[in-house]
């Protein structure tokens, strides 16, 4: 009994220093959003600002064109994430329940694409984009990452922890690949489909290197892009860069605790069977 309560200890220990490792910076960030430019100076610093200032919000907003950049991202967050959905629900259907000749083959090569480092596609993606004219245009933003190969791994194995005679027994009753797909499939991959979506909405909204070669001028800017702008004309006031970086990441925070107990649900659940 005393081994176990000493087990439990520790492992609780751990886990809260871990936890408050990781949330730290975040409390940094948010501190010194609130603070003067004298008290971020000031040595040694100050874990907790004299004076909330809150005005250090809207002078971010009136010295670069936040909404703009938010409006942007926002965009593209939304079409590249409910693209990505839905295409992996057709595909994660045909590579788990259809019945054709290479599936596996082709599953395999699709996987495959996932060992390709992004930075190597920069190149001739971005001369893609450059020839079809579509430099600093929503065009370059959203169409590279309407598809999401992980997406339809992860849907795939989640689609095939789902008993095949539901499909089955489906057919019998004269229903429809697709009828079965929707009414069906679709419901008991809720869990999944909440944490491509949440996943698939953090890794656009944080986008920065593919937004910051195709766009050049302040209206196409997203978030990131705009952020990084701000560092060079904020200069050394951190407490307006550090207000600016809160208010991007607040959305993705709020969707993550939102949607916590699906994310975890759905990434369980995907390596049971495949």
């Amino acid at each position: 009994m005393k081994k176990e309560v000493f087990n439990k200890t520790i492992t609780y220990f751990f886990l809260i220093a871990g936890g408050l490792i990781i949330i730290f910076p975040f409390f940094w960030m948010v501190s010194t959003s609130l603070k003067t430019i004298q008290e971020v100076h000031r040595m040694p610093p100050l874990i907790f600002p004299v004076s909330f200032v809150w005005k250090n919000y809207p002078a971010v907003i009136e010295m670069i064109p936040f909404s703009r950049y938010f409006i942007n991202s926002v965009i593209v967050m939304v079409v590249t994430t409910g693209s990505t959905v839905i295409t992996s629900i057709l595909s994660a259907f045909a590579f788990s329940r259809l019945k054709f000749w290479g599936r596996d083959v082709v599953f395999s090569m699709f996987l495959a694409t996932l060992m390709v480092p992004g930075e190597v596609l920069l190149i001739p993606n971005f001369v893609t984009i450059s020839r079809l004219g579509w430099i600093n245009s929503y065009q370059a933003l959203i169409v590279p990452w309407l598809i999401g190969v992980f997406a339809v791994f992860l849907l795939r194995q989640y689609f095939l922890s789902i008993p095949e005679e539901l499909y089955y027994a489906a057919k019998i009753d004269g229903c429809r690949d697709f009828k079965y797909l929707w009414y069906i499939m679709v419901p008991l991959a809720k869990p999944a489909l909440v944490s491509i979506t949440l996943l698939k909405a953090i890794f656009n909204w944080n986008g920065f290197l593919w937004p910051l070669i195709v766009t050049n001028s302040p209206e196409m800017r997203t978030l990131p892009v705009g952020l990084a702008v701000l560092t060079s004309e904020a200069g050394s006031r951190y407490h307006l860069m550090m207000a600016a970086t809160t208010m991007a990441i607040i959305p993705m925070v709020i969707l993550y605790f939102v949607l916590q107990k699906h994310i975890i649900e759905g990434i369980s659940r995907t390596g049971i069977k495949g």
